[in-house]
């Protein structure tokens, strides 16, 4: 009892002294609060206004969650979030709750948040006398021996009163007598040990039975009281009592001695001789039920031993009331009492509780963000409860400690990003100072979540595709794709077409889903009027705000043989090529009779013509030449050769499926003095002809010269946007002499690619393809290597 009220008392202090230094420092510091409210109280009883007197706004309770997080296993108080009061939750039993005499103090913790705070509230329950002092039994009897002399003493049962304070028992009232009286000796704890005193001896021959009544009396207003009886038997015999060496023992074992282990042999000594100097040894039985459990006292030696289990948390100290017993008639009674004080041992591993805790903290939180409050608390005392926290993180985390000792903060000292970790698994360790010391272990699960903080990205920027001329109109093409780090909406990404720039008309063809990226084409494309063009695809993802990004898609158009040959001489009439030829008659092998001009509008190897003769009168006299177009004689003509000759001249271009068209040239020999007298007529009808061939051949030229420039200089700006290994430069090339056709070089990483006409460079190898008239050409930056062509075709 007096370990307990010294305990009481330091609380009392140290909660002064919190009070006082609070008041110094000021608001910074969490302030602590004091109540008083008595013990057995109704439910709902308002203790005081703890919003008030803490300075908060009551009409933000609710929102900030006010309630009291104490730790006790039996809440008792509550908050009202609507007016800010401490109410009684449940009934206080003052005599259940703390035990002794001393202040009963419980410390309560206010939690409020938004932003976290922590208060601490003291309430001490006061005594209300509510129990009734009470005797272990209602009779003790005695045997005293008619030779007693005055003065001897006889310990009574000792009431009990679990009320403390004035409440508690004052004294003891013996019913009027002429032999006895009762007298009340005060221990250092405070305990009332009443005694039977013998002031008148004992006459057996005129009384040998005396009954008292011993009442308890306690300090309240109104007292209560319990009572006693008290029979005296009077007896001859013995007239020495046993006397121990001490009235008070008092010793100090450790907390986890082994069961069986004795700790303590009384030893009292009797002055009497044969049976009445015979000692037996007992524990007084007025003693808490506890006692009995723990200890084992042998009536015959007195060797006290440990006989359950001890634990200094529940019980610092025991008190043994023994007595000492002879065996004379009557028999004589000593007695004495054995202080037991138990020593701390590190028996309990801290505890950790979260009283308020946030598993989702979101990933652009600033450092010094408040995850988490916890306490950690520790059952032993002195060493044994002195606690060290730690954490265990590979995160950006750390524990802060609080103003009060044990109170912590799981708090970020570093940025987030999910992104990189998603989840973090915190290990808290409490460890005491005890030895060996003992540790507990608290997980701690936090999941990161997703903040649009990443754009969309694409894995290459430029893009290039390569698209087939003569496409079906609302086809899909081509896809881009980007990705985006972030989750949920704010990686769902949609697409759209920045319609800008110079190429508008041509961007208003195109279609992209928003969903997928998929790119379609309102309209077929024309190689012949379309080669490259340029757009931009915009990726936006659905967080908010929204981020984005671009990437730039260059389409190059592939040409396909579309386009059949057209002859430019002979001139058309009525949809055929015919033309008349005269020569003179004696001319001589190898004469050019006339050159058959054609053209194709499709370049590379779609737009290589190549000439044959369909049907001629006689393949003795005239030779074609298959590339050019030259028509010459075989032999010179002899008499017997017929005048007119007839050749029909297929040209026909080299796509996968040839288109061709024909020209019909009549040959006619003359004499050569006709020849000579129609020269002059018929050079003015040529000279015609030639004017009317020569400005058609002009236009077609400066029709190809303009698309030419126009594809040169788009190139050179997209040149100008990409790496090297992209760049792509074109340069017009004549291979032909008498065909017209288009050559365009140019350069993709470290591949030179032409598309040519019916003529190639010397050297160079034909190969099927596919998508395009294609032409390998060797990088003259690598000399070393051998020159490779590879004609490609669809």
């Amino acid at each position: 009892m007096g370990i307990e009220k010294q305990r009481q008392r330091r609380l009392y202090y140290l909660t002064i002294l919190q009070i006082t230094l609070l008041h110094f420092v000021g608001r910074q510091v969490l302030a602590q609060i004091r109540y008083s409210v008595p013990e057995e109280v109704k439910t709902g009883t308002v203790v005081g206004n703890v919003a008030k007197d803490l300075g908060l706004d009551l009409s933000t309770l609710i929102e900030r969650r006010f309630r009291v997080v104490s730790g006790y296993k039996d809440t008792f108080f509550e908050v009202n979030q609507n007016n800010g009061a401490l109410q009684v939750l449940d009934k206080i039993d003052r005599e259940q709750l703390c035990h002794g005499s001393g202040a009963c103090l419980m410390e309560l913790k206010i939690l409020v948040e938004n932003p976290l705070e922590m208060h601490y509230v003291i309430v001490e329950i006061t005594d209300v006398n509510d129990h009734s002092p009470n005797f272990p039994e209602k009779e003790q009897i005695f045997e005293i021996g008619e030779q007693t002399l005055p003065g001897r003493r006889f310990q009574l049962h000792s009431a009990r009163d679990p009320d403390a304070g004035i409440n508690s028992i004052r004294t003891y009232i013996l019913t009027a007598n002429e032999h006895f009286e009762v007298d009340v000796r005060h221990s250092d704890d405070d305990d009332k040990i009443p005694f039977l005193v013998l002031k008148k001896s004992l006459d057996r021959e005129q009384r040998n039975r005396h009954l008292l009544f011993v009442t308890a009396v306690d300090g309240g207003k109104p007292a209560r009281s319990g009572t006693l009886n008290v029979s005296v038997t009077v007896l001859d015999s013995n007239d020495n009592r046993p006397i121990f060496s001490k009235d008070i023992y008092q010793i100090e074992i450790q907390e986890n001695v082994p069961i069986g282990t004795s700790i303590f042999r009384l030893n009292a000594t009797d002055p009497d001789e044969g049976i009445n100097s015979e000692i037996e040894y007992s524990l007084g039985k007025t003693l808490k039920k506890k006692v009995y459990d723990v200890f084992q006292l042998d009536k015959l030696t007195g060797d006290l031993r440990v006989n359950g289990l001890m634990d200094y948390e529940e019980n610092e100290i025991f008190k043994l009331d023994v007595e000492a017993s002879d065996k004379g008639t009557p028999p004589l009674t000593g007695e004495c009492r054995i202080i037991i004080r138990l020593r701390d041992v590190n028996d309990n591993p801290p505890e950790i509780e979260i009283t308020s805790m946030s598993n989702v903290v979101p990933e652009n939180s600033k450092p010094g963000t408040v995850i988490s409050l916890l306490s950690v608390t520790d059952r032993d005392s002195g060493v044994n409860g002195k606690i060290i926290t730690s954490i265990n993180s590979d995160g950006p985390f750390e524990l802060k400690p609080s103003f009060k000792d044990n109170i912590y903060s799981l708090v970020t000292i570093g940025r987030l990003d999910r992104e990189d970790v998603s989840h973090y698994e915190i290990l808290i360790k409490a460890a005491d100072c005890g030895e060996p010391s003992m540790s507990t272990h608290k997980a701690i699960s936090i999941q990161i979540a997703d903040v649009n903080d990443n754009s969309p990205r694409f894995l290459q920027n430029p893009l290039q595709f390569y698209q087939l001329e003569n496409n079906v109109a609302g086809i899909f093409l081509f896809s881009v794709s980007a990705t985006d780090r972030d989750m949920n909406e704010n990686a769902a990404i949609t697409y759209h077409i920045v319609r800008e720039g110079r190429a508008s008309d041509i961007l208003a063809f195109l279609h992209v889903n928003p969903e997928n990226g998929q790119i379609s084409s309102l309209k077929s494309f024309d190689f012949e009027t379309l080669k490259t063009f340029q757009f931009q695809v915009v990726a936006t993802d659905s967080g908010t705000p929204s981020l984005s990004s671009n990437v730039t898609v260059n389409v190059f158009i592939l040409d396909q043989n579309d386009n059949a040959p057209v002859i430019l001489y002979p001139l058309s009439s009525n949809g055929s090529a015919e033309g008349v030829e005269e020569i003179p008659r004696n001319v001589n092998a190898g004469h050019l009779v006339t050159k058959v001009r054609a053209y194709d509008a499709d370049i590379g190897y779609n737009g290589w013509l190549l000439f044959s003769l369909q049907e001629v009168t006689d393949h003795s006299l005239f030779s074609l030449d298959r590339y050019t177009g030259q028509i010459r004689t075989l032999r010179s003509f002899t008499e017997t050769d017929e005048a007119e000759h007839k050749l029909v001249i297929l040209v026909k271009d080299n796509g996968n499926v040839s288109l061709s068209a024909t020209a019909t040239v009549i040959v006619k020999l003359v004499e050569p003095k006709e020849a000579f007298a129609a020269s002059d007529v018929k050079s003015a009808e040529k000279v015609d002809e030639e004017d009317n061939v020569t400005f058609y051949l002009m236009i077609t030229l400066g029709a190809v010269s303009i698309l030419f420039l126009i594809s040169i200089i788009v190139l050179i700006a997209m040149q100008c946007s990409k790496s090297t290994d992209y760049t792509s430069k074109y340069l017009q090339e004549t291979n032909y002499d008498g065909t017209l056709c288009h050559s365009i070089q140019y350069r993709s990483g470290d591949k030179r690619y032409m598309l040519v006409g019916p003529r190639m460079s010397i050297g160079s190898t034909i190969v099927p393809g596919s998508h395009a008239n294609t032409l390998v050409l060797p990088d003259r930056r690598r000399a070393s290597e051998e020159v490779r062509s590879i004609f490609n075709f669809n």
